[in-house]
């Protein structure tokens, strides 16, 4: 594979240097962007390779997953997610999910309709707005609801390999799941999947070929100031070997996820932000395979009764998340700001997850209670096992509040701006506000952009074949002591 800079047109010439602190989602995504329409982007990043952080399995096309957050956020996040898709198609995994109310949740299936009809129209119109927006199925198939009697017809039928049709992925949820323990009618929903380990293929092949993108990997930026003239900035960064690089720029993004506080603090700005610890967890179920959807179980947050999801990939493995304190969220795990800080501090033992291995017994202990979370709706589930080291990471939220979802940039000081993204499809959003913030501050001309604004512009991000993409997310998932099957397409 050839890997070297490839030919094409930038939109954009301009002597404008960007320094993205943080090769998250966020940091990746803004760089890509940047690079692609030709400005001179430096990505700085302290870990060896891109996109590390909270574990990543779900598109967000509608924000489903959260009967807490407003419906304005969903129809934002529905929006994000299409842009997603288009922009990254080779990272996600298309299959629908489920989304069921066990008989103890104090909610009704009907209660998830109004929000589902809202979202429905706005897919229908968006399509109807620009055809190349229908990329997460039919409009009209957006959701679909299906009562017991509709579901006890599929019991005893053998899950397909692959789904021909919506029925099909229904299935395995008929096969497994108490069907006395939920209550009806179930929602099948367009929200796809979405790998990490792809995203981060993608974004390490593109920027291999960006002549105009400078990655620096195994760097921490260690001090920040402004220019004697106030208009850019001065970047010392350390690498492992504890050597000093300074750097000049025009503009800084500040895409340190949950640790995007440290920065601020170098900068002496204020911001309120929160920050949580979350873990998911893989397991391993390989005599039940084929066609699969991502299962939700609603539940409420923080109780033992907590959301149950159940994340298909290939050859029978299963990422878990359980919203109870013993498996997904954790004691004291979420924590504001102070007016000391704008870096909330998580307690050492979060941050010893974070920088170190987790102890086995723990390993153990939270992925076989996400087992037994899973097997209480789906009782044959109770057979599968530990498969790998948890997928862990803090997310920032920023503000006050702990619902938020959609988020995607702030602004303090000039030519600094914050990416604050709770969601991986809110990045692309997050870029685009940067872009409208260059041209404010006079660092790339508006007219330059006209094409930009109105199309994501990733030639080259888009130039990787499936097979390199595979290749490389393979690569990465092993590195990083995770099953090479997280980084296939379901």
């Amino acid at each position: 594979m050839n890997n070297k800079p490839m030919p094409y047109q930038p939109l954009l010439s301009s002597p404008t240097k960007v320094a993205i602190i943080g090769g998250g989602v966020a940091g990746s995504t803004i760089a890509l962007r940047f690079a692609e329409l030709g400005l001179d982007t430096t990505l700085i990043e302290k870990g060896p390779s891109l996109v590390n952080g909270p574990p990543i399995c779900h598109l967000h096309a509608g924000g489903n997953l959260y009967r807490e957050i407003s419906d304005e956020q969903c129809l934002i996040l529905l929006k994000q997610s299409i842009d997603t898709v288009k922009v990254y198609p080779a990272c996600i995994n298309v299959r629908p999910t489920i989304i069921a109310l066990p008989k103890s949740d104090k909610g009704q299936p009907e209660d998830l309709l109004p929000r589902l009809e809202k979202l429905r129209a706005e897919y229908e119109k968006l399509v109807s707005d620009d055809l190349s927006n229908k990329v997460i199925g039919e409009p009209a198939d957006y959701f679909q609801c299906f009562t017991r009697t509709d579901i006890d017809l599929l019991v005893g039928m053998p899950i397909p390999k692959t789904a021909q049709c919506a029925t099909d992925w229904l299935i395995a949820f008929a096969n497994h799941t108490n069907l006395d323990a939920i209550k009806f009618p179930i929602v099948l929903v367009q929200e796809y999947g979405m790998s990490a380990f792809r995203l981060a293929a993608i974004a390490t092949l593109a920027i291999e070929r960006l002549a105009n993108c400078h990655l620096q990997t195994n760097r921490k930026v260690v001090a920040i100031s402004a220019h004697n003239d106030h208009v850019g900035w001065h970047i010392t960064t350390e690498d492992d070997n504890s050597e000093q690089h300074h750097q000049q720029f025009d503009y800084v993004v500040n895409a340190c996820g949950f640790k995007s506080g440290e920065i601020d603090d170098m900068l002496k700005t204020k911001r309120k932000r929160m920050v949580e610890f979350k873990a998911a967890y893989v397991a391993h179920w390989p005599q039940y395979q084929g066609a699969w959807p991502e299962i939700v179980f609603h539940g409420e947050r923080g109780t033992p009764q907590g959301m149950a999801q159940l994340t298909p990939y290939p050859n029978g493995y299963f990422q878990l998340h359980g919203m109870t304190q013993d498996i997904t969220l954790f004691e004291k795990g979420l924590v504001s700001s102070s007016a000391n800080s704008a870096q909330p501090q998580l307690a050492a033992k979060f941050i010893e997850k974070i920088d170190n291995q987790w102890p086995a017994h723990l390993v153990n202990h939270r992925t076989l209670g996400s087992i037994d979370h899973i097997a209480q709706y789906m009782p044959s589930f109770s057979t599968a096992t530990v498969a790998a080291k948890p997928m862990f990471g803090a997310q920032q939220i920023p503000g006050q509040d702990p619902d938020l979802r959609a988020a995607d940039v702030s602004f303090d000081n000039k030519h600094y701006a914050r990416a604050e993204i709770v969601k991986a499809s809110s990045a692309l959003e997050a870029a685009d506000a940067i872009l409208a913030d260059l041209v404010c501050c006079g660092l790339v001309e508006e007219s330059a952009l006209t094409a930009a604004y109105k199309h994501h512009y990733f030639p080259v991000s888009q130039q990787s074949s499936d097979a390199d993409v595979t290749k490389r997310a393979i690569e990465l998932a092993q590195q990083r002591e995770y099953p090479s099957a997280l980084a296939l397409n379901f």
